[in-house]
């Protein structure tokens, strides 16, 4: 339940803020009356998302269980990548994202009413789709009941309210620091869906090794047990993983969390010279004077 309501908070608190600071720059530049159009795309945007989610979830159940296990484990994959872009990207963007998003409403105002629609539309409906994709996948993988869901929607209602704190002036976000911690801790998110996808694969026969275990503490953590749940839950553990499974889960989590902590670039960086010793100025040349 964690997890997905990390996911539902940090994706959520996303489209919030870019929704208070479209709303902000509206009011301070004396544009109130733009913000129906304003409204009309995010609520396009956010309707688009949930027919997305709706479609994904529904349009799946009436097939094959080779077919499901298929597009949910190449849906896994094209998620865990969205989201790794995502969270690089705005690890790199959050400072400037402010002046980003007023520029290009600069620009739709200049255009009319339809670009600004198609603006909000935009900025909105990226983080939407995102979301709702990695929250399918993300539930499906923590397993069965309403926990997982619950989590979402919980954390999209938290970050709501954030949003509207920060809108107010009651809460002030670093949000630098914000998106450093919390895209850490979704990489880790993400390598538990990327191997559930991979699991998924191997059920479909996709990917062979199904039946070949890296190890099986069914025993000591079962799944059913309220420890087993929570690691579930929070981490996407699986408590018998198959050895190709271990591997990706291994293979995506240990560089993509380095690097994106940075240790790769601070051990890359040269070490700084000394500064070299300014040379000694030169004595000033004598006066010489000419005998008579």
């Amino acid at each position: 339940m964690f997890s997905n309501y990390l996911i539902g908070l940090r994706e959520g608190l996303e489209a919030s803020l870019v929704v208070c600071i479209l709303i902000a720059y509206l009011v301070k530049t004396g544009n109130k009356d733009k913000l129906g159009p304003l409204w009309l795309g995010v609520g396009l945007a956010a309707a688009l998302s949930l027919a997305f989610g709706a479609g994904l979830e529904f349009g799946t159940s009436e097939l094959t269980f080779q077919a499901q296990e298929a597009i949910g484990g190449s849906l896994s994959i094209v998620s865990v990548a969205l989201v790794t872009w995502m969270v690089f990207w705005m690890k790199r963007t959050a400072r400037h994202m402010k002046s980003e998003l007023q520029d290009k409403l600069d620009a739709a105002l200049a255009m009319g009413t339809g670009a600004l629609v198609t603006t909000a539309f935009l900025a909105v409906g990226r983080e939407g789709l995102e979301t709702s994709l990695f929250v399918w996948r993300s539930v499906h993988a923590a397993g069965d009941g309403a926990g997982p869901l619950v989590g979402v929607l919980l954390g999209i209602g938290s970050s709501i309210l954030l949003g509207w704190l920060f809108y107010r002036g009651a809460l002030k976000i670093n949000l630098s620091k914000f998106f450093t911690w919390t895209g850490g801790m979704l990489v880790v998110v993400a390598a538990g869906v990327l191997a559930y996808g991979v699991h998924d694969l191997q059920e479909a026969e996709f990917l062979p090794g199904l039946k070949n275990k890296a190890f099986d503490v069914s025993s000591a953590v079962p799944p059913d047990s309220w420890y087993g749940t929570l690691l579930k839950g929070t981490f996407n553990f699986q408590p018998d993983p198959t050895w190709l499974q271990a591997g990706v889960w291994l293979a995506y989590l240990v560089p993509t969390l380095l690097l994106f902590l940075g240790v790769f670039a601070r051990t890359a960086s040269p070490a700084p010279t000394p500064a070299a010793a300014a040379p000694a100025p030169a004595p000033a040349p004598s006066e010489s004077t000419s005998g008579s």
